[in-house]
């Protein structure tokens, strides 16, 4: 199929034979039960629902390069959502990044993706939004963005670059079904190359189908870092097992091999726990046969020695001339009573070592200082999962040192870990600190 030429406006007919407004609709309840799944899959709430907003009223801010924009109001409310878009004025918008009046979506929305989806999907997912979501009248907010950038005809021209000129799923005859659902959900539904692939300098994304160059090779994302998960045993997932893939999916862990956290934890919470285990079998089979995007250096995942002696730290006084036995003492403070003294990790596995942990033996350590300063709190299907913040608790100087302490003995050989100006910056202004 192709995914990456010129733009074309013809959108092909769908099948849904009626098209007027969803109050004329008659409510299939079969198809709304697989648009809600449908929506879960393409996981619409991570943008379309504010934190402590309604769901999918918008509201969400997202920075660009050039300000902030704010998700848009998708529940039915004929005012102030999407109550009057006709199923080909939905399609529009999903798959060609069009508004119902007319105007171009900023490229935040995943249009590029969801050019993928089926005529069948998109009437499904139309039927949900127009008869399983509850209306909510809030109004869109305009963007932050200042004059003249934030005129919208140059996204035309974006789209006309960058965006796919076909619509519609195209299946690989040489591949499995499996598969072909796999490339479905990740290049389509589930925009994965959203957040882990390379951006160009029209912060266009590098590739958008396996074989692409750069496609799924990791990129950074608002202070966190979408790791390579192409087929690259050392630095992507071609090292997994279907079934590992499959239980990071569904729960965000696999002991030595990754735990999921910031904008990865929030697509597990939100989305990838729905999933069926068939569909995330699939995106295991895709995964593991996209051509393997190397990087220099060693395995992300076999980094990390046991912690030297810290056992002579416990009960001594701290001094201001030994800044790694401070270090050290705010690792037995902070962190040692759930991932051991020498970084073991827990024996029943539920607290991650970080000896051959591959957020800790990577070069990228953006996700590590977040988590350190932020903490993880997130739904699992087996119940909570909570990682305290240090946030509140140690000031900048002392966060760059736990995080020197971390990469010291934990971590990769080449891997900088962050300045208090860095961790500063991460953390936002906060005079205490």
């Amino acid at each position: 199929m192709t995914r990456f030429a010129k733009w074309s406006s013809v959108l092909p007919p769908l099948a849904l034979a009626v098209t007027t407004a969803h109050a004329q609709q008659p409510v299939d309840d079969a198809q709304v039960k697989k648009g809600a799944y449908l929506a879960k899959a393409g996981d619409c709430t991570a943008c379309h629902t504010a934190p402590e907003g309604e769901p999918f009223a918008g509201g969400l801010p997202m920075s660009t390069p050039i300000g902030t924009i704010y998700s848009t109001n998708i529940t039915p409310d004929n005012e102030t959502g999407i109550g009057r878009y006709t199923v080909e004025d939905f399609a529009n918008a999903l798959r060609n990044g069009e508004a119902k009046d007319g105007h171009q979506l900023y490229p935040a929305m995943p249009y590029p993706s969801f050019s993928t989806l089926t005529d069948e999907d998109v009437e499904a997912l139309y039927a949900y939004f127009q008869h399983g979501v509850e209306p909510v009248a809030k109004e869109n907010r305009d963007s932050d963005i200042s004059w003249p950038l934030n005129m919208r005809w140059p996204l035309n021209i974006w789209a006309w670059m960058f965006a796919p000129d076909e619509v519609g799923f195209t299946p690989d005859d040489s591949q499995s079904d499996e598969w072909n659902r796999g490339a479905y959900l990740v290049e389509g539904l589930g925009h994965c190359g959203t957040c882990h692939t390379p951006r160009g300098m029209a912060f266009q994304e590098k590739g958008y189908e396996a074989g692409d160059e750069d496609y799924l090779a990791g990129a950074e994302l608002d202070g966190w870092y979408a790791f390579n998960i192409t087929g690259d045993e050392d630095h992507g997932v071609g090292g997994w097992s279907d079934e590992q893939l499959v239980t990071y999916l569904e729960s965000g862990s696999v002991p030595g091999k990754a735990q999921a956290a910031g904008p990865m934890g929030e697509a597990i919470e939100h989305s990838l726990r729905f999933l069926t285990r068939d569909d995330l079998k699939a995106i295991a089979t895709y995964l593991k046969s996209v051509p393997a995007v190397s990087e220099p250096g060693p395995s992300r995942f076999a980094q990390g020695t046991p912690a030297d002696d810290v056992d002579r730290l416990r009960g001594v006084a701290l001094t201001e001339d030994a800044p790694q036995d401070q270090a050290a003492r705010l690792y037995l403070g902070a962190c040692a009573s759930c991932h051991g003294a020498l970084g073991q990790g827990s024996q029943d596995g539920h607290y991650p070592p970080l000896i051959n942990n591959s957020v800790m033996g990577s070069t990228q350590l953006g996700n590590l200082t977040q988590v350190v300063l932020h903490g993880i709190h997130r739904e699992t299907n087996e119940g909570e999962l909570l990682m305290p913040a240090l946030d509140q608790d140690i000031s900048n100087d002392e966060a760059a040192s736990l995080m020197a302490y971390l990469v010291e003995q934990f971590g990769h050989p080449d891997a900088q870990a962050p300045s208090a100006e860095r961790i500063a910056e991460l953390r936002g202004p906060n005079p205490e600190h």
